[in-house]
C-alpha cells in the first residue's frame, strides 16, 4: 500500500513537470504580442504627402484678338425680274451655273418690242424731215419780212411750225429711245459675275403681266462679306488701342480679319474690315461690323455660321497655363498653386482667349508661382503636397 502511494506522488509530480513547459510557453507568447503590439502603436508613420505636377505659368509673346460669332452674307444678290410683258421664249443658262457679267440668261418674245422699236425709228426719221421742211420755210419767211415781201403774222405762223416740228422731232427720239430700252428688256442679262439659282418659270410662260416676275437670282461669291457684332467693351479697347496707336478710322478698316468654318481647325480664311457702324445697338449693346474676303474657291457660301477674330494688339510677355489646368466654380475661374511651404492654395484669375492648348491669364498669377497641372483630384487646397515640377512648353497657337 505504501508503495502504490509513492507511485501516485510520481505520477502527480511527472504531470506537474509535464504542465509547467506549457505555460511558461503560453505565458512567454501573450507577453511577447503584448510587446509587439505596443511597439507597432508607437511607431506608426502617416502616409506621405501625394505627388503633383506643377509648372511656372508660361511666358510669350502673344497677339490679342477679338472674338466672335459671324455669318456670312453675299457682297451681291439680285433677283431677276421680267420687265417687259411677254412668253418667255428661251432659258440660256444651267440652273446653278456660274456666268459672266453680260451673258443672256432669259429671252422673252422679243419680236414685237423689235417691230416697236422699228417704228419708233420710222417716227423719228419722218420728224427729221418735217423739222426740215419748216426750218426752210422759216427762212424763207425771213427773207420775205426783211423784203417787206409778206406780211409779220405770215413770219410768225412759219415761226410757230418750226417750233412744233423741233417738239415732234424731240418726242420721236424719245419714243424711239423708250422702245429700245424695252427691246433690250426682252434679254435678261447677268449684271455681274455670279451663279444662278434655278429658274423659276418655265418656257412659254406669260411673264410680267401686271408686275415683273421674278425669273431668277444670281448671287456673286468672290469676294463675300461676314457680318458680327463687338460688345461695347471691346469696342472701348480697340478704341483706346487706335488712340495710344495714333490710327484713323481708315487704318482700322485695314485691320485683318480671320475667318474659320465650325468644321475648319483654326482660322484659315483672310480678309480685312469693310466697316463698321456708327452706333451701338442699345438693345443688346453692340457694334455692327462687317468684313470683306476673297472666296475665289467659293468655299464660303452665304449664310453659314463662322469663327470670326480680328487681332488688334500685342504684347510680349504674357502669361499662359495649360487649360486643364483651369477650374470654374460660382465665383469663376481659377488654378490650383503650390506655395513656399508646399501647400495647396485656390488662386482666383481673369482668363483671356486660348493659344491652343494654353489659357491666357490676365490676372491673379506671377511669373514664379507653381500651378498645378497634373494630379488635380490629389491637390486640396489646405493640404501638403509633394510637387514634382515640370517645365511646361509652349503650346502652337490656333492658325
Amino acid at each position: 500500500m505504501r508503495h502504490a502511494r509513492i507511485t501516485v506522488s510520481s505520477t502527480a509530480s511527472q504531470i506537474v513537470r509535464l504542465r509547467t513547459p506549457s505555460l511558461t510557453r503560453v505565458a512567454f507568447v501573450t507577453f511577447a504580442f503584448v510587446g509587439l503590439s505596443g511597439c507597432e502603436q508607437n511607431s506608426f508613420v502617416p502616409p506621405p504627402p501625394p505627388k503633383v505636377e506643377v509648372a511656372p505659368p508660361v511666358q510669350r509673346a502673344i497677339t490679342r484678338y477679338l472674338e466672335a460669332t459671324g455669318s456670312t452674307a453675299p457682297i451681291k444678290s439680285v433677283d431677276l425680274v421680267a420687265r417687259v410683258q411677254g412668253f418667255l421664249q428661251s432659258i440660256n443658262y444651267q440652273d446653278g451655273a456660274f456666268v459672266k457679267e453680260g451673258t443672256t440668261l432669259f429671252t422673252i418674245e422679243p419680236e414685237t418690242y423689235k417691230l416697236k422699236l422699228e417704228q419708233a425709228q420710222a417716227a423719228e426719221v419722218g420728224s427729221q424731215a418735217t423739222l426740215k421742211q419748216a426750218e426752210s420755210d422759216y427762212k424763207r419767211q425771213t427773207d420775205l419780212v426783211q423784203k417787206q415781201a409778206v406780211s409779220a403774222a405770215t413770219l410768225e405762223t412759219s415761226t410757230s411750225t418750226r417750233d412744233n416740228a423741233q417738239s415732234g422731232l424731240q418726242q420721236a427720239q424719245v419714243n424711239t429711245r423708250l422702245a429700245a430700252v424695252n427691246y433690250g428688256y426682252t434679254n435678261v442679262a447677268a449684271p455681274f459675275d455670279g451663279i444662278v439659282s434655278n429658274h423659276l418659270v418655265s418656257v412659254g410662260e406669260l411673264v410680267g403681266v401686271t408686275s415683273p416676275t421674278q425669273l431668277a437670282t444670281i448671287v456673286a461669291l468672290d469676294p463675300i462679306y461676314v457680318n458680327f457684332n463687338v460688345n461695347e467693351q471691346d469696342v472701348l479697347r480697340v478704341r483706346e488701342e487706335a488712340r495710344k496707336r495714333g490710327m484713323t478710322a481708315n487704318d482700322l478698316k485695314q485691320l485683318p480679319v480671320e475667318v474659320g468654318l465650325q468644321t475648319e481647325t483654326g482660322y484659315p480664311h483672310k480678309g480685312k474690315l469693310d466697316y463698321a457702324s456708327p452706333t451701338l445697338n442699345q438693345s443688346t449693346g453692340t457694334l455692327a461690323v462687317r468684313g470683306v474676303l476673297p472666296n475665289p474657291d467659293r468655299v464660303l457660301l452665304p449664310g453659314f455660321y463662322v469663327r470670326v477674330r480680328v487681332p488688334f494688339d500685342k504684347q510680349q510677355d504674357a502669361l499662359l497655363v495649360p487649360d486643364v489646368a483651369l477650374g470654374s466654380d460660382q465665383s469663376g475661374r481659377y488654378v490650383l498653386v503650390v506655395n513656399g511651404d508646399n501647400v495647396v492654395e485656390q488662386r482666383k484669375v481673369q482668363t483671356g482667349q486660348q493659344e491652343g492648348d494654353l489659357r491666357v491669364i490676365e490676372s491673379g498669377l506671377k511669373p514664379d508661382d507653381r500651378v498645378v497641372t497634373a494630379g488635380l483630384l490629389r491637390a486640396i487646397p489646405g493640404q501638403k503636397v509633394d510637387p514634382q515640377l515640370k517645365s511646361e512648353t509652349a503650346a502652337a497657337p490656333a492658325k
